[in-house]
Parts: structure tokens; sequence; C-alpha cells
């Protein structure tokens, strides 16, 4: 009888330390979920939302100024990037963008797969809104990222490379990139290189690196001697529309938090925008007589991109300042640059946003502001002259790295694979050729294939084959 008390008892006692254990747990769970802000993550999740959006808008922005014949293989870039780089950026991107520090110079594969990244906070990158969240509002920025590059070579890069191309480069360029200059432990970010929400890490890379492949891979057939304008500027308005209010949760989202800084990136990112467009259309009217709709959408997404490295940084009157200079700025590169060197940059992404990228990480330097972010730093026209040297040594490392391993991938894919397409595609256009499919099922002469007609001559009187002949002086 003793000894079963004694048992007795001491199973009871060994319950109760289980309990208050048990509970001390319990506590301390508590205790980090409840760090949680429900309003911070319901505003990322928003911002996260709008940020992928913006690819779409993208889309639409470019397949807009394509000719007819090219639309489909232009839209189906971008909405195929946003599968490719989502599952690359879950397995291995955001770990090597995010993960623990290497040397200070990549993330390790310690959260392959997500492994660790849960619903929990991670103190180091976002300490009131879930981990997960935090990976996914990343996971959309490297996909407008890689989206961007494809204004570059639009109209002539085959299907299969460009696949290929797109998920080395996330690996080896954005990944690293992402890494130092927003990683804990990267060494772009411990130097000081302010960049709020990726005037390096997105414009500058994508920018530079669309340049790489247009010069690597050659011009247009046609460039220079034939017409080649925009298929549906409607179309590419509808894009720029959706680029500007989706660049709120890129920039405002950037705050992670639903904070009064969130507030102010808001606001300097649609007050620059704003100037820029003005910028942009006034400096055309005055050098081409006219002010067009393309040059107002341009100069809307020249200021967004300007802006976006010194959005949590910088004040109103300076991103006034920073829209007006980022638009007229853009104008040129497009305008002048492009055609006294004539490079086949053909929607303009490195005139936009290798250049605007560039502008905005400079401007950063000189507007930057303590009394706007005491986390940043303050520039040289706040007393530190310093943060635009710096600022200039960040915008240099990744001009080169960005092309000179741009460069490399395309060297070695071309080692495997055919990266450009056959000049008997480009004749009939992408869509076709790659896609077996057509955008539009009206009459489109200029695009010279026989498809574009059948449903039409068979409801219809009969067509003189003269009509049919495709024209090679003039492109849509």
């Amino acid at each position: 009888m003793k000894k079963l008390l004694t048992i007795m008892s001491t199973s009871v006692l060994m319950m109760l330390l289980s309990l208050g254990t048990a509970f001390a747990e319990g506590a301390e769970a508590a205790a980090e979920v409840a760090a949680i802000d429900t309003g911070d993550t319901t505003f990322i999740l928003l911002s996260a939302a709008l940020v992928m959006l913006m690819t779409p808008g993208l889309a639409l922005f470019y397949g807009g100024m394509v000719r007819t014949k090219n639309v489909l293989s232009t839209l189906m870039q971008s909405f195929f990037i946003i599968g490719l780089i989502t599952v690359q950026w879950v397995l291995w991107g955001y770990s090597l963008s995010f993960g623990p520090d290497i040397n200070h110079f990549i993330g390790s594969l310690a959260w392959f797969g997500l492994n660790d990244v849960g619903q929990l906070p991670n103190p180091d990158y976002a300490a009131t809104i879930p981990h997960l969240l935090f990976m996914v509002f990343q996971c959309m920025f490297a996909i407008i990222t890689a989206a961007l590059i494809t204004g570059s070579f639009a109209e002539r890069m085959r299907f299969s490379a460009f696949a290929v191309f797109i998920v080395i480069w996330a690996t080896v360029v954005y990944d690293p990139l992402a890494h130092w200059v927003w990683g804990v432990g990267g060494w772009m970010r411990e130097m000081g290189i302010l960049d709020f929400a990726g005037g390096t890490v997105v414009h500058i890379s994508s920018g530079i690196s669309g340049l790489i492949v247009a010069l690597f891979i050659g011009k247009r057939k046609g460039y220079g001697t034939e017409i080649m304008l925009p298929h549906h500027l409607p179309m590419t308005l509808i894009g720029a529309s959706l680029l500007w209010f989706g660049w709120f949760g890129f920039n405002a989202g950037s705050a992670l938090s639903a904070s009064g800084l969130a507030v102010s990136a808001f606001v300097v990112t649609h007050v620059a925008a704003a100037a820029a467009t003005l910028a942009w259309v006034l400096t055309e009217w005055l050098y081409h007589g006219k002010p067009t709709i393309l040059g107002a959408a341009s100069g809307c997404v020249a200021g967004l991109v300007a802006i976006t490295p010194a959005a949590g940084f910088v004040s109103v009157i300076p991103a006034i300042i920073i829209g007006l200079a980022g638009g007229a700025i853009c104008f040129f590169a497009v305008s002048i640059l492009k055609t006294k060197l004539g490079y086949d940059d053909a929607l303009d992404a490195f005139g936009v946003h290798g250049i605007g990228g560039t502008w905005g990480a400079i401007a950063t330097g000189l507007f930057a502001s303590t009394a706007v972010n005491p986390a940043g730093a303050d520039g040289l026209f706040f007393g530190n002259p310093d943060l635009v040297l710096t600022q200039l040594f960040g915008v240099a490392v990744t001009w080169v790295f960005a092309a000179v391993m741009t460069f490399i991938i395309l060297k070695v894919i071309s080692v495997f694979m055919q990266v450009r397409s056959d000049e008997s595609h480009e004749d009939i256009g992408l869509d076709i050729a790659e896609h077996g499919e057509r955008g539009y099922t009206y009459q489109d002469i200029t695009a010279g294939s026989p498809l574009a007609f059948s449903h039409i001559a068979s409801q219809s009187e009969p067509i003189n084959s003269s009509v049919l002949q495709p024209s090679h002086s003039k492109s849509h």
C-alpha cells in the first residue's frame, strides 16, 4: 500500500511539473503570436497583392507597345514569370536572398523550400508580421524584376532560351543583390547603401541586364529601316495605370508596417510619378512638337522608378524634384541616347529602369533625411556628402555585376541552345512561331500570315490576293 501511495504521489508530481512546463511553453508561444500586429499584417497582405498586380500590368504596358504579331508572346513572358519565379523563390531564391548570411555575400540554404519559414515573426526582417508574409511580399519583387528585363529583348528571343535565362538570372544576379542590399549581414547594407524598395536591386539590375541581352542577341529584323509602331496604346495606358496603382504596395509596403513611414512613402511615390508625367510630356512637347499618351505613360513609370530607392527617406518637395528630373532624364535616354548609340532596347527597359533607377539611387544620396526615417541617413543637402559617394559606389557595383553576370549567363546558354528566334519566325511573329496562337482574329496584313484571314475568307466574299501581300515597309 505504501509503495502504491509513493508511485501515485510521484505520478501526480510529474503531471503537475508537465502541466507547468506546458503552460510556460504555451505562454511563450502566445507571447510570440501576440507580437503579430493584425493591422500590419493586413497592410502587407494587401501590399503583396498590389505588387503581384504590377506584373500583369507590366504585361499590358509592354504588350501594347509591340507589333500585333508579337502581343501574345510579350504577354506570355510576364505572365509565365509569375509562375516560374514563384517556384524558384519558394525552393531556393528566398533562402539565398534573406537566409542566414554566409560571409556577407549570400544567404545559406537553411530556408530551402521555406524550411523554418512559418507563421511566427522573424525579428530580423519584420517583427510584427508572419515570416511567411514577408517571404511572399518579397517574392512579388523578384517576379516583377525578372519581368522588367523582357522589355529590352521583346519580339526576338526564343521562349525556351528566355525561360532558362530567367531562372539562372534570378539565382545568380537578383538573389545575391537582394542579399547584399537587404539581407541581414549583406555587405552593401552594412556599408550604408540606401535602397528602400529596389532602385539598385530591382531597376538598375533589370535595366542593365536587359540592355546586355539586347546587345547580345542583336537588333530586331528591320530595326531602323521599318516603322515599328505600338499596336495598341490603350492597352499600354491600362498597363501603366495598373503599375501606378500597384506601386503603392511596392513602395509604401516596404515600410513593413501600417505606419507614418508607409504613409510618407505612399505620398512621395504618387507625387514623383505625377511630376515625372508632367516633365516627360512637356519635354517631349518641346522637342517633338506634340504631347503623346505613350510619353505620359512612360513618364509616370519613370517617376515611379526614380522615387523607389528614395521613397522611405525623402519628403514631398525632394520627391517632386526627383520626379521632374527623372521624367526629363529618362526621356533623353529613350529619345536621344538610344538613337545616337543605335542599340535596340525594344521597349526601353534600360532607358526607363536602368537610367531611372540610377538617378533615383543617386538622388537618395542627395535628399535622404533622418527626419523622415531615423533608420536611414542624411544626404548631401542635409549635411552628409559621404552618402552620395556611398550611393554612387552602390550604383557602380550593381551596373558591373549585372552586366558581367548577364553576359556570362548568355554565353553559357548559347552553347546549349539557340537564344534568338529565326528570321522566318520574326517575319510571321512569335505568337504563331513560338506559341501557335494569335492575339487578334481580324485581318493583319503586316503580320504576313495566311492564318490571319482563314476565318474571314470562309464567311465573306473572295478577297483579292493582292491585298494579302505583307508590307515590309511598315509594321504595326
